[in-house]
């Protein structure tokens, strides 16, 4: 590969992890508003941080997840996890979004040889794992005296209370809409790639 092919590659890269990061930082901003459940917001953010993940590396992964992670804390939700526990919150929001980017990337360096979109499907399936197990396991270390109480007062055990209250249908629809939305955007990204040589 010569010089002038590898500028234009950096270039490329550059670019399309640029959009990547906008596009990110918009849905993370008004997936917000959008919620499923009583008080977890649907994180639209996992496609674009699959598709970066799959195309540059866990590093992109990790990259778009770190900035969605950034973007949450100008959101309404941040204040009330933010009145729970400030570095409760911080850790969490953090781990879980660059956790999630990195596992999708992960995911579909090891499956990419077999069938790029059983990977981007897989990478579009861990993600939300991920991202849902940490946010989990950040109420059950950091938050865990607020959830006590909350679940007492709905009448609920600590474990119903983090399923139905906080996860609600907001996973399955993560999960749903990117194992359906992520190929397909893929695809097309992969078409355009293919014309433009």
């Amino acid at each position: 590969m010569n010089a002038g092919n590898k500028q234009r590659e950096k270039t490329e890269k550059l670019a399309m992890m640029g959009i990547l990061t906008a596009l990110v930082m918009v849905l993370s901003y008004f997936g917000g508003f959008i919620k499923i459940g009583s008080l977890a917001s649907v994180n639209l953010t996992l496609i674009p941080v699959v598709l970066g993940s799959a195309i540059y590396g866990p590093l992109a992964g990790a990259w778009l997840g770190a900035v969605a992670s950034a973007i949450f804390f100008t959101t309404a939700d941040a204040a009330f996890w933010v009145g729970l526990s400030l570095v409760g919150t911080v850790v969490t929001v953090f781990l879980k979004g660059i956790l999630a980017g990195v596992a999708a990337g992960l995911v579909y360096r090891l499956l990419e040889k077999k069938n790029r979109y059983l990977a981007v499907m897989a990478g579009a399936v861990i993600a939300p794992v991920v991202n849902t197990g940490l946010f989990l396991a950040g109420c059950m270390v950091f938050f865990i005296d607020a959830v006590n109480e909350m679940a007492a007062a709905g009448g609920m055990s600590v474990g119903a209370y983090l399923i139905v209250v906080f996860v609600g249908l907001n996973f399955v629809f993560e999960l749903l809409f990117g194992v359906i939305l992520g190929p397909g955007v893929y695809r097309l990204l992969e078409h355009f790639k293919a014309m433009k040589k």
